[in-house]
């Protein structure tokens, strides 16, 4: 199994909760301005530019009963680090600029793992549901992130109920392959975001956002076949995680390290081999 040993970047940032609006309009993350330590830059070989994975971000409308958040939250640096480690790490070749899309763009169906972020505010559309259906029933895969609390998840799992009215989440349990593919992942781990994870080192320990947010969930929805479809990482910010790994020694040893970015590679490595 993989282990983790590389330093952390160091520069300016724009301070923890110091994000400034995402245009509706950008199609990639590495339009937007970093929010954190800075963004890694790399590139693929000539002639196999489009032979790479892409990290692809999901546009949606904020209609959710959640009530916070929105498709934009911590890109860029999330996408683009999540991307860079997913290639020091695999043998995938991984896009540098990472792709943003709406679920009705007529290109969705060249990327096979999108990412939905803060879905306790995700609103469908009819047409977007079928065309959610269609992806995933072809061989598309879904990772939802950074959702807290009964509401949030009640929200989510109403939407993905338009998507597919006959199938329900389960608990996805850890002697499942994803867990095992890349790293070896023994616990569902919280991650918070990162105030409230560097406060963690002097508060108790406490790492949820909401009373009703303390146990993580990874919940899944299979085809017919037995493929994980839709990955739901519920009552954890993994997005936070892969964001602001440069920040804090404390939270990136504790959180990034040891779950955002472990849980992160094997989701999308186990998209992509299965």
């Amino acid at each position: 199994m993989a282990s983790l040993a590389f330093a952390q970047r160091r520069g300016g940032r724009r301070g923890w909760w110091g994000e400034s609006a995402v245009s509706d309009d950008i199609r990639t993350a590495r339009e937007v301005e970093s929010h954190s330590t800075g963004t890694p830059t790399w590139t693929n070989s000539t002639g196999f530019e489009r032979d790479v994975f892409t990290f692809a971000r999901i546009r949606y409308l904020h209609g959710g009963r959640g009530g916070r958040g929105g498709w934009s939250t911590d890109i860029p640096d999330s996408d683009l680090n999540l991307s860079f480690r997913l290639q020091q790490m695999t043998a995938l070749r991984v896009d540098p600029d990472g792709r943003v899309l709406g679920l009705t763009d007529e290109d969705l169906a060249n990327f096979p793992w999108i990412y939905i972020v803060e879905s306790g505010a995700l609103y469908l559309t009819d047409a977007e549901a079928t065309r959610l259906r269609d992806y995933l029933l072809n061989g598309g895969f879904l990772m939802f992130d950074d959702f807290w609390g009964e509401r949030d998840w009640e929200n989510m799992a109403e939407v993905m109920k338009q998507v597919f009215p006959e199938r329900d989440f389960v608990e996805l349990p850890l002697d499942h392959p994803l867990y095992h593919c890349v790293f070896d992942i023994r616990a569902k781990g919280q991650v918070p975001n990162v105030g409230l994870g560097v406060e963690s080192e002097w508060n108790g320990g406490v790492t949820w956002e909401r009373p009703d947010a303390k146990e993580v969930h990874h919940r899944v929805i299979f085809d017919d076949a037995g493929r994980i479809m839709v990955f739901a990482a519920h009552n954890t910010d993994n997005g936070d995680g892969w964001e602001r790994e440069g920040e804090s020694d404390f939270y990136f040893h504790n959180f990034y390290e040891k779950i955002s970015y472990p849980l992160g590679i094997n989701v999308i490595f186990y998209a992509m081999t299965h």
